[in-house]
């Protein structure tokens, strides 16, 4: 999915990211989010969790491309591949990892005191969300992150 006609061109936007790089990483997070589902409740499932919230983190702070799998599609898948048609705008797949990192995180801090079901329940919530960017190019944190845009347009608040 490309947001890149979506959004308003703005100056001194940031320069365009490969769309299936985000895709990539939505595939790693599902199987992340898969093991946490497999193992449980445990201390190896809030292990692969926290695996999961400290991605996403850098995800927010670095943009998708900074993360570690986001190191792996361009060390080892980008260059086996022809260039991308177009180019994808950054902010949506960095809002993305902000939600990512509000429902991992969530799981977490709830998990880790004994709240047992909030680490399937977070793990549930990833994987859905990363399954359906990964295989669908569906990202439902950068359509969240296009109806604010819309919202704030209407509302006359500057981007």
């Amino acid at each position: 999915m490309s947001t890149e006609s979506s959004l308003p061109a703005e100056p001194g936007s940031p320069a365009g990211i490969d769309p299936r790089g985000p895709r990539f990483v939505a595939g790693i997070t599902a199987v992340l989010a898969i093991a946490v589902l497999l193992l449980g409740t445990g201390t190896a499932a809030l292990v692969v969790l926290v695996v999961l919230v400290v991605s996403f983190a850098l995800g927010v702070l670095r943009g998708p491309a900074g993360t570690w799998q986001g190191w792996l599609f361009r060390r080892l898948v980008r260059p086996r591949l022809a260039p991308p048609a177009e180019l994808e705008d950054p902010r949506p797949p960095r809002f993305a990892q902000l939600v990512g990192l509000v429902i991992s995180g969530a799981g977490l801090v709830l998990g880790l005191p004994g709240v047992a079901a909030a680490i399937p329940v977070s793990a549930a919530l990833v994987l859905v969300a990363s399954f359906l960017n990964a295989v669908f190019g569906l990202c439902l944190g950068c359509e969240l992150y296009l109806v604010g845009v819309r919202l704030r347009a209407r509302a006359g608040v500057p981007a």
